[in-house]
């Protein structure tokens, strides 16, 4: 197999916090823990999902802002945060302190659109705006001048004893740098791309023509190529891949059943688009990590990029993930040419 063009520099990980609705400490623990032991490990970030109305983690900011004061040196994002759920002003004020608290290692990963199940959920989240709220870029570029430091009020200066800014606060001047934008379609990653954003891939990606055929490493390579055709950095502009990837060197035999019982359920969904947004997953990559780097070392897109956040499993349990991370940072990554971070 030919080599990755790019060596891989950074090494980080994914995972959505599943919890046990009548003990939610308890998962939230294991999330913290579980980025506790990938910093140990040398990982350069940890990323969250967000969950809302499920049992996963809905609010990572703040879950972050819990790993800022137990962790020194890993990265820490969101990926992604879906800006349909979220007022761009408190958003950028939350991303600013929390960046502050982690000494400039916040990560935040963006997505639009409408939340999920909107028409059920939007006399909670938005009762009197529903029909007039922006769930496209605009939210987006809304967030960037915020966190950027472009003003947000008419107003600064000082009012009896207190002290008023125009710009939100506290700001962190790095932080607009390190703004993510999680896209599978094309129009997606060229919108980034001109934005000065980083780009977020994941294991699922737009099938935009309807005639096929399909190939997901192909169209995330599109969509990588778009990105820095339109970036100010061009080459140099950061891209993340994300696959779901399952190293099983040091697993149990009770562990490799699961783990391949667990992506032969899914597979049936990467063979064709799915849904009206014709979504085109890719197959998770369970094995050895001999057997996995071969995979990725053949994967078009892989081969562009030298950062990655693989995703964990959602459902598995603690003592997976640690088998399942300890593998991706002894083996998985010296294999791709990573070396941990000291």
């Amino acid at each position: 197999m030919p080599p990755t063009a790019r060596p891989l520099r950074k090494l980080g990980f994914l995972t959505i916090g599943l919890f046990d609705p009548a003990r939610p400490g308890q998962g939230h623990e294991s999330t913290l823990e579980i980025i506790e032991l990938g910093e140990r490990l040398g990982f350069d970030s940890a990323w969250l999902r967000h969950r809302h109305l499920q049992y996963g983690i809905s609010s990572p900011v703040a879950v972050l802002a819990a790993a800022s004061q137990r962790t020194r040196r890993i990265e820490l994002g969101t990926a992604v945060t879906p800006l349909g759920w979220e007022n761009p002003l408190r958003l950028a004020e939350d991303l600013a302190t929390v960046d502050v608290l982690s000494g400039g290692r916040l990560n935040p990963g963006v997505s639009v659109g409408p939340p999920m199940h909107f028409e059920q959920v939007k006399d909670a989240l938005y009762p009197d705006t529903a029909d007039a709220e922006d769930f496209g870029y605009e939210r987006v570029r809304r967030l960037l001048d915020l966190v950027r430091g472009k003003p947000a009020s008419d107003f600064s200066g000082v009012e009896g004893f207190e002290v008023f800014s125009d710009v939100v606060q506290p700001h962190s001047p790095g932080l607009g740098r390190r703004m993510w934008y999680g896209g599978g379609s094309l129009r997606s990653a060229r919108w980034a791309g001109e934005h000065g954003m980083n780009l977020l891939t994941s294991s699922v990606v737009r099938a935009e023509d309807p005639e096929g055929p399909w190939d997901f490493a192909e169209i995330q390579l599109a969509l990588v190529r778009e990105f820095r055709a339109h970036h100010p950095d061009g080459e140099a502009a950061r891209v993340s891949h994300g696959l779901v990837v399952i190293p099983t060197d040091s697993a149990s035999p009770e562990q490799r059943a699961k783990y391949e019982a667990y992506a032969a359920q899914r597979l049936p969904r990467t063979a064709s688009p799915q849904g009206p947004g014709r979504l085109l997953f890719a197959p998770d990559l369970v094995g050895t990590s001999e057997e996995i780097a071969e995979r990725l070392r053949a994967h078009a897109a892989f081969r562009e990029v030298d950062e990655v956040a693989f995703a964990l499993p959602f459902t598995f349990e603690h003592e997976d993930y640690v088998q399942i991370l300890t593998d991706m940072a002894t083996k998985l990554g010296p294999a791709l040419g990573w070396r941990p971070a000291g």
